[in-house]
């Protein structure tokens, strides 16, 4: 009996110490890696990423994430070939990646922001505070077919003649020198960073956004974009990855001053410290606005965009509804 006693005990040992070795195993499991690659230089737009990783939000979902910027290939070209699994797009720039003979496998799959923030900065007090006051003033042009047709639709539609605005080519790096030194008159610009420069700087200035003339240009810029096969093919890390990444913005939703200084610690080249605390503040009441579902697009507002497109031919093929965009992978 005693003999007995002890073999059952030793056995308990055994499956006691395998069960630790199983579970000490399982918790050595690599993470899953993870390529994000940005549109551009680290900005406000990309708080909650930073803070996401900063704060270990990938790391508890078992991802190790990498971000880096684009070189020589554009965002979408480096997720659609594979070279990255997520970035940074715009619906505008979006285009050619998600239609047409040259279509990739991308997809946006959450909005940064809810609506389009975007709309034409001047000096205060010259009569640009509204489109029509364009005609007869320096614009500095993109030369981008959907800028300009944009440009037009909202001068038009505020009784202006398109016609009379001068066009010039833009080569604007700091749109505060632009328009201090009168190099232009009126600038495109993001106002959660280059309007809010001005404020930083102390300059007056007028400005009007498009979605507020125009509720079709209320797009999606910027979006997260997903490579599609591997998402598919990967749907549970894709999940994990953008449930972290609500967890970053929502973080910088609460906190933009605390999710300022993770950006600043994480792009120490920003060392405008108060331009990036007022654009922080600016942002985190755009980044889920009036939705309570963090990233989430709308179809009608989307297909509302790519429609108007289409009806005005700035794209060599139709875009057909509900293409380059998905909420599936998007936590509830």
């Amino acid at each position: 009996m005693k003999k007995r006693i002890i073999s059952i005990v030793l056995a308990c040992a055994v499956l006691i110490s395998a069960a630790t070795v199983f579970a000490g195993c399982k918790k050595k499991t690599n993470p899953s890696k993870i390529t994000f690659v940005l549109d551009w230089a680290p900005n406000t737009n990309h708080t909650g990423l930073y803070v996401a990783q900063e704060n270990g939000y990938f790391k508890e979902a078992g991802l190790d994430v990498e971000i880096v910027q684009p070189a020589e290939d554009a965002a979408e070209a480096m997720v659609g070939t594979g070279q990255a699994q997520f970035g940074v797009s715009f619906q505008d720039s979006l285009i050619p990646t998600i239609a047409g003979d040259n279509k990739m496998p991308v997809t946006a799959v959450a909005a940064l922001l809810q609506h389009n923030t975007s709309g034409i900065i001047s000096r205060k007090g010259e009569g640009m505070d509204s489109p029509k006051g364009l005609e007869g003033k320096k614009y500095a042009t993109w030369d981008l077919p959907i800028e300009k047709a944009t440009l037009q639709q909202v001068v038009e539609k505020d009784g202006g003649d398109f016609s009379k605005v001068q066009l010039i080519p833009s080569n604007v790096t700091d749109e505060v020198s632009a328009l201090q030194s009168k190099q232009v008159d009126a600038i495109w610009i993001f106002y959660g960073w280059a309007g809010i420069a001005t404020e930083v700087a102390g300059l007056a200035t007028d400005y009007f956004a498009f979605k507020d003339i125009d509720p079709v240009f209320d797009y999606y810029t910027p979006v997260v974009i997903g490579n599609t096969d591997w998402m598919s093919a990967h749907p549970e890390e894709a999940k994990k990855f953008l449930t972290a990444l609500r967890k970053g913005y929502e973080f910088a939703v609460d906190d933009p001053d605390g999710a300022a200084e993770i950006l600043l610690k994480a792009a120490p080249e920003l060392d405008n410290g108060d331009l990036v605390k007022k654009s922080q503040q600016y942002l985190s009441a755009q980044y889920k606005a009036e939705v309570t579902r963090w990233g989430y697009i709308d179809p009608a507002r989307w297909n509302r965009f790519y429609n108007w497109i289409n009806e005005n031919k700035l794209f060599d093929v139709e875009i057909p509804e509900n293409t380059g965009f998905t909420n599936d992978y998007l936590p509830e």
